[in-house]
C-alpha cells in the first residue's frame, strides 16, 4: 500500500517520527516536506530549517522513506504523481486553504496525537522563545 504523509516537518522532534513510525505500519512511505515558500504563505513565517534541510533531516533518520519536495504551486501535484492508496493527516493538521479532503480523491486517515502537550510544534516554538 502507498501512503503519502505532507507536511512542513520543521526542527524534527518525537511528535514527527511518531507519524512516520504509524504511515510505515500501513504501507510504503512517501514524505511531501513543504516547501518554504508554501509555509509562509499558509503558516505566515517561514519556517526555522529551510526545505532541504527538512527534506535531509527526515531521510537521515528514515531511509526506508521517500522524501520529495512539494510542488511550488500545485498542492495537488504530489498526489497525482504519487497515486497514492491512503493519506495520513495528522491529528491537528489542516489541510491547505481551498483544498478539502474530497479533492484528494484518496482515503484520508486522520492520526490520534502523540503528546501533544509535549510536541506540537507551535507548543516547542512558543516555549524557545522562536
Amino acid at each position: 500500500m502507498k501512503i503519502l504523509l505532507f507536511g512542513t516537518f520543521d526542527r524534527f522532534h518525537p511528535g514527527h517520527a511518531y507519524v512516520l513510525r504509524e504511515a510505515m505500519k500501513r504501507g510504503d512511505v512517501t514524505v511531501v516536506v513543504a516547501r518554504d515558500a508554501n509555509v509562509e504563505r499558509i503558516k505566515g513565517r517561514r519556517p526555522r530549517q529551510d526545505e532541504r534541510e527538512r527534506k535531509a533531516a527526515i531521510e537521515e533518520q528514515y531511509p526506508a522513506v521517500t522524501a520529495i519536495l512539494g510542488d511550488a504551486t500545485d498542492y495537488l501535484a504530489p498526489v497525482r504523481a504519487v497515486q497514492p492508496d491512503l493519506i495520513l493527516l495528522g491529528y491537528d493538521q489542516q489541510l491547505p486553504p481551498g483544498l478539502t479532503e474530497a479533492d484528494l480523491n484518496v482515503p484520508v486517515e486522520r492520526l490520534f496525537p502523540h503528546e501533544p502537550h509535549k510536541y506540537k510544534s507551535s507548543l516547542r516554538s512558543a516555549t524557545r522563545g522562536e
